[in-house]
């Protein structure tokens, strides 16, 4: 069971983290902080590089937590949030396969960050090295979870489309 949860936190974490270098840095073909920014105000976020940087680091600092198995429950849950962001605000309209740019994706994420956060890192873990466990209690876990749904609806209803041009 270990090295499956190691696999799984590598797997999703490293992947996660990538995501979030894309919006960061630009790695990877992403498009770095002003073209993240840039598509962002597109949607309603303003301003734009702010809720790039914060998704970025969401998902860059969530990822790394994840596959490390460090601090509990708090890199899952980063990663919980910026998808539920992403499937509510981009890809909610364009149905469930990743094909047509649907939720697909988001959801398996979400599934496996919510999947981990309730198993815990395991024994091949930072936690379980440092002495914190190879699992938290599921108050700790499901106290994240629901904080990160709750910022994650904040993000969303934070968004301020811009004002119709006015005709003269």
């Amino acid at each position: 069971m270990h090295l499956g949860l190691l696999s799984a936190r590598l797997v999703l974490g490293l992947a996660i983290s990538a995501h979030g270098a894309q919006k960061l840095f630009g790695w990877f073909g992403g498009y770095g902080l002003n073209g993240t920014g840039g598509f962002l105000e597109s949607i309603g976020f303003r301003p734009g590089r702010l809720f790039a940087l914060a998704a970025g680091l969401a998902e860059f600092g969530g990822g790394v937590l994840t596959a490390l198995g460090f601090l509990g429950p708090l890199g899952p849950a980063l990663i919980i949030l910026v998808m539920m962001v992403a499937l509510l605000t981009v890809h909610l309209p364009h149905g469930f396969f990743a094909q047509s740019n649907g939720i697909e994706l988001n959801v398996a994420y979400i599934a496996g960050a919510l999947a981990l956060a309730s198993a815990g890192p395991g024994v091949y873990s930072l936690d379980y090295i440092l002495g914190l466990g190879a699992r938290q209690p599921p108050s700790l876990t499901w106290s994240a979870v629901v904080t990160a749904l709750g910022l994650a609806l904040l993000s969303v209803a934070a968004r301020r489309h811009a004002p119709a041009a006015r005709h003269a």
